[in-house]
Protein backbone atom coordinates (compact mmCIF):
# COMPACT_ATOMS: atom_id res chain seq x y z
CA UNK A 1 0.00 0.00 0.00
CA UNK A 2 1.45 3.24 -1.04
CA UNK A 3 1.56 6.22 2.26
CA UNK A 4 -1.42 8.47 2.15
CA UNK A 5 -1.33 12.02 2.33
CA UNK A 6 -2.77 13.38 5.48
CA UNK A 7 -3.86 16.61 6.36
CA UNK A 8 -6.29 18.89 8.67
CA UNK A 9 -8.77 17.61 5.96
CA UNK A 10 -8.63 13.84 6.58
CA UNK A 11 -6.47 13.49 9.54
CA UNK A 12 -9.20 12.40 12.11
CA UNK A 13 -11.14 10.47 9.76
CA UNK A 14 -8.49 8.30 8.65
CA UNK A 15 -7.58 7.86 12.43
CA UNK A 16 -10.67 6.83 13.33
CA UNK A 17 -12.34 4.50 10.50
CA UNK A 18 -8.37 2.72 10.57
CA UNK A 19 -7.59 0.29 13.29
CA UNK A 20 -3.86 0.93 12.68
CA UNK A 21 -1.72 3.92 11.41
CA UNK A 22 1.65 5.06 11.30
CA UNK A 23 2.30 8.93 10.82
CA UNK A 24 5.21 10.08 9.32
CA UNK A 25 5.47 13.74 10.05
CA UNK A 26 8.34 15.30 7.76
CA UNK A 27 8.79 18.94 5.82
CA UNK A 28 10.26 19.40 2.40
CA UNK A 29 12.95 21.20 3.80
CA UNK A 30 14.10 18.17 6.22
CA UNK A 31 17.05 16.27 4.27
CA UNK A 32 16.65 13.51 6.77
CA UNK A 33 13.31 13.23 5.59
CA UNK A 34 14.05 13.03 2.19
CA UNK A 35 16.61 10.21 3.18
CA UNK A 36 13.78 8.63 5.23
CA UNK A 37 11.28 8.82 2.65
CA UNK A 38 12.17 5.35 0.82
CA UNK A 39 12.33 3.32 4.23
CA UNK A 40 8.88 4.45 5.01
CA UNK A 41 7.40 3.90 1.03
CA UNK A 42 9.13 0.21 1.41
CA UNK A 43 7.73 -0.68 5.09
CA UNK A 44 4.25 0.51 3.86
CA UNK A 45 4.38 -1.60 0.99
CA UNK A 46 5.47 -3.98 2.70
CA UNK A 47 2.87 -4.18 5.83
CA UNK A 48 -0.65 -3.43 3.73
CA UNK A 49 -2.99 -3.45 6.31
CA UNK A 50 -1.31 -0.75 8.08
CA UNK A 51 -2.23 2.88 7.01
CA UNK A 52 0.52 5.00 6.33
CA UNK A 53 -0.25 8.33 6.46
CA UNK A 54 2.26 11.17 5.51
CA UNK A 55 2.06 14.87 7.37
CA UNK A 56 3.95 17.88 6.18
CA UNK A 57 3.83 19.73 9.52
CA UNK A 58 4.42 23.15 7.31
CA UNK A 59 0.81 22.65 5.99
CA UNK A 60 -1.05 21.20 8.88
CA UNK A 61 1.22 23.19 11.86
CA UNK A 62 -1.95 22.74 14.22
CA UNK A 63 -2.15 19.03 13.89
CA UNK A 64 2.07 18.95 14.45
CA UNK A 65 1.41 20.92 17.61
CA UNK A 66 -1.24 18.81 18.79
CA UNK A 67 1.23 15.91 18.52
CA UNK A 68 3.84 17.79 19.90
CA UNK A 69 6.27 16.90 17.34
CA UNK A 70 9.80 19.87 17.99
CA UNK A 71 11.64 17.65 15.83
CA UNK A 72 11.39 15.56 12.56
CA UNK A 73 10.84 13.24 10.85
CA UNK A 74 9.04 12.00 13.83
CA UNK A 75 7.04 8.71 13.20
CA UNK A 76 3.60 8.07 15.53
CA UNK A 77 1.74 4.45 15.72
CA UNK A 78 -1.74 5.07 16.90
CA UNK A 79 -3.83 1.93 17.50
CA UNK A 80 -7.45 1.96 17.63
CA UNK A 81 -7.12 5.74 18.21
CA UNK A 82 -4.88 5.39 21.16
CA UNK A 83 -0.96 6.73 20.42
CA UNK A 84 1.15 4.40 21.44
CA UNK A 85 4.64 5.39 20.67
CA UNK A 86 6.89 7.26 18.60
CA UNK A 87 10.43 7.79 17.35
CA UNK A 88 12.64 10.86 16.43
CA UNK A 89 14.93 10.33 13.10
CA UNK A 90 16.06 8.57 9.94
CA UNK A 91 16.01 4.81 10.73
CA UNK A 92 17.03 1.65 8.55
CA UNK A 93 14.83 -0.57 7.00
CA UNK A 94 15.05 -3.48 9.67
CA UNK A 95 15.36 -0.74 12.85
CA UNK A 96 11.59 0.61 11.08
CA UNK A 97 10.35 -3.26 10.38
CA UNK A 98 11.62 -4.13 14.12
CA UNK A 99 9.68 -0.94 15.50
CA UNK A 100 6.58 -1.99 13.28
CA UNK A 101 6.77 -5.13 15.19
CA UNK A 102 6.39 -4.05 18.15
CA UNK A 103 3.77 -1.34 17.67
CA UNK A 104 2.01 -4.30 16.67
CA UNK A 105 2.64 -6.69 19.22
CA UNK A 106 1.58 -3.55 22.13
CA UNK A 107 -1.20 -4.76 24.18
CA UNK A 108 -3.64 -2.12 24.49
CA UNK A 109 -5.79 -4.16 26.97
CA UNK A 110 -4.84 -2.43 30.06
CA UNK A 111 -5.64 0.98 27.89
CA UNK A 112 -9.52 -0.17 27.33
CA UNK A 113 -9.90 -1.45 30.24
CA UNK A 114 -9.01 1.83 31.95
CA UNK A 115 -11.50 4.00 29.56
CA UNK A 116 -14.15 1.10 30.10
CA UNK A 117 -14.07 2.08 33.54
CA UNK A 118 -13.75 5.35 32.86
CA UNK A 119 -17.03 5.27 30.50
CA UNK A 120 -19.15 3.32 32.79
Amino acid sequence: MQAVTMGSENFKQLVESNDFVIVDFWAEWCEPCKHFDAVYARMAAQHPDIVFGKLDVEASPDIARQFDITQIPCVVAIREQVIIDGQVGEMSASEFDHLIKSWRAFDLTAISEHFKKQSA
